[in-house]
């Protein structure tokens, strides 16, 4: 992967933000490389509010003087821009690497248009490789636990356990789908009463900027031939 990558398609992605808009910022890496971008727009006089994911993001967006306003006294967000883990070409895409998925879903539904930023090596011709991110409510981690065993080749607390979330809660990262298709294995997820997030974004993206070698390639819902 290069830096370099996930900085031009940030900075590609964060063209489409206009003046007077209500911006999601991502968490990670690359939405970082985007937060930057928006903030230095920020500073040439863009005039634009945000909401974070997470509070690493809200942190950074601040530093930069942006504007961040409380989530929850929030009813729609005109854009958002995050990063993915894997996205593929229909914009299915697995997140959470940075644990943030939970929080970036709310976000992502109160948006009007969402967007991903991804190096090359992000793309895949199917999602399913990446490790799958499963926020857990920790009162029930146990019983969690070996319901998420019976639906993964592999579980794992992330940090053996010691991880947690800006809401408190737990990760699991799991491995091996075993053939289920990820619209099934969602709502198998969302099944399981303690499971209160996972990484699995299958609806929420209608844009990619994926940048590869130096070269930026945007993808749009409906365009499967990207």
């Amino acid at each position: 992967m290069s830096d370099d990558d996930k900085r031009l398609a940030a900075e590609a992605a964060v063209e489409e933000v206009r003046d007077g808009m209500l911006v999601g910022l991502g968490t990670g890496s690359t939405a970082a490389h985007a937060i930057t971008a928006i903030g230095r727009r920020a500073a040439e006089g863009l005039r634009i509010r945000a909401v974070a994911t997470s509070l690493a993001s809200a942190e950074q967006a601040r530093g930069l003087g942006i504007e961040v306003l409380d989530f929850a006294s929030v009813a729609a967000v005109d854009l958002t821009i995050d990063g993915a883990d894997e996205i593929d070409r229909h914009l299915l895409a697995v997140k959470g690497a940075g644990g943030a998925m939970l929080r970036e879903k709310a976000v992502a539904a109160a948006s009007a248009r969402m967007i991903v930023i991804a190096d090359g090596s992000k793309r895949v011709e199917r999602i399913g490789s990446a490790k799958l991110p499963v926020e857990v409510l920790p009162f029930a981690r146990a019983s969690v636990l070996a319901r998420l065993g019976a639906l993964f080749d592999s579980v794992e607390r992330r940090d053996g356990g010691d991880y947690r979330t800006d809401n408190g809660n737990l990760v699991a990262d799991c491995t091996g789908w075993r053939g289920a298709d990820p619209q099934a294995l969602a709502v198998m997820l969302q099944a399981i009463p303690a499971v209160v997030g996972h990484g699995l974004f299958l609806d929420e993206v209608d844009a990619a900027y994926i940048a590869a070698n130096g070269v930026v390639t945007r993808l749009e819902r409906g365009d499967a031939s990207g």
